[in-house]
């Protein structure tokens, strides 16, 4: 529990900047209004956007919001605390099963753009299935940059587990071949496959994409699919177009959101699962392999309005 509570504390700080950006607006508006009319909701709507929880999520925020008020017949302002922060819950849900690739066999794609924290994602996520006891195998299949190779080596080493590269310009698909099978002859439970995101091409993405899955389906079609899209948290709506662009491109399960801690723009995260429908499954606010953690969405939006867990 200790370490929960430590995380809940690194979340907190983490979200620090997209807290004051909201907590303060929040504020003023609860204590500045004295009774729930249209420019009540206004203002509240325009803080949310702020934040970058989107127009369409802050509407159905705010819909929802105001048929709390109704039923509950709320007069009082500062009492719509709790109840924006249920309604902000209810936005976001994850599957009973987002985990579930961590208790098989499983074959993991990570996907995103050059210079969204993807590699270090990888090796990230890599540390911490192997502090869970997993056997984890990395393969570095980004062959278009000779740097993503050497820093996927670099936390592999890190984080204790296995690489599988060749040299920049290899097949990405020939790759992840010598990983799968590395990865059988091992028996490893998890593997991690950094590639390339180059969606400027979104063709050759595509057909970058299909050759490497028809591999890991030939090699191992029994293991557990799983395709994580990275995104960085600071780059607000811009994060949204590609997560939308690459849903096209491929099946993707869930998102890694990096950067938190950086940003004022942690709505984001709302956001995306809202209007796209792909849960957050894990979320980065910091430098070390244990500033990743799983996406507790309860946890997250009280990070958002308060510094304290509230029970």
């Amino acid at each position: 529990m200790g370490e929960k509570k430590g995380f809940f504390g690194r979340l907190a700080e983490g979200l620090k900047k997209t807290r004051d950006n909201i907590k303060s607006g929040i504020d003023a508006i609860f204590s500045g209004f004295s009774n729930i009319d249209e420019e009540f909701y206004e203002e509240l709507e325009e803080i949310l956007i702020m934040a970058d929880l989107g127009i369409n999520t802050t509407n159905s925020i705010i819909e929802n919001l105001k048929v709390k008020v109704k039923e509950q017949n709320i007069k009082d302002p500062s009492a719509c605390r709790e109840l924006l922060m249920m309604s902000i819950k209810e936005q976001m849900s994850l599957p009973e099963d987002a985990y579930e690739f961590e208790n098989h066999k499983s074959v993991v794609l990570m996907i995103g753009v050059n210079g969204v924290g993807k590699t270090t994602s990888v090796g990230k996520l890599a540390g911490s299935l192997k502090a869970e006891g997993k056997k984890v195998l990395v393969a570095a299949a980004d062959t278009f940059r000779a740097a993503a190779i050497e820093q996927l080596t670099e936390w592999a080493d890190r984080a204790g587990v296995d690489i599988i590269a060749q040299q920049e310009g290899s097949d990405p698909a020939a790759v992840v071949y010598d990983a799968v099978s590395a990865a059988k002859a091992r028996n490893t439970d998890v593997l991690l496959c950094d590639t390339a995101g180059r969606l400027h091409n979104k063709k050759n993405l595509m057909e970058e994409l299909r050759k490497i899955n028809r591999v890991i389906e030939r090699e191992c079609p029994d293991a557990y699919r799983e395709t994580l899209l990275v995104l960085d948290g600071t780059t607000g709506q811009n994060a949204m177009a590609q997560a939308k662009q690459f849903n096209e491109v491929a099946e993707i399960n869930g998102i890694i959101l990096t950067k938190l801690d950086g940003t004022a723009k942690g709505g984001l995260a709302i956001a995306i699962q809202a209007e796209l429908g792909i849960p957050v499954k894990y979320i980065c606010v910091g430098e070390h392999i244990e500033d990743m953690q799983r996406f507790d969405p309860d946890a997250f939006v009280n990070a958002l309005f308060t510094t304290e867990k509230e029970d």
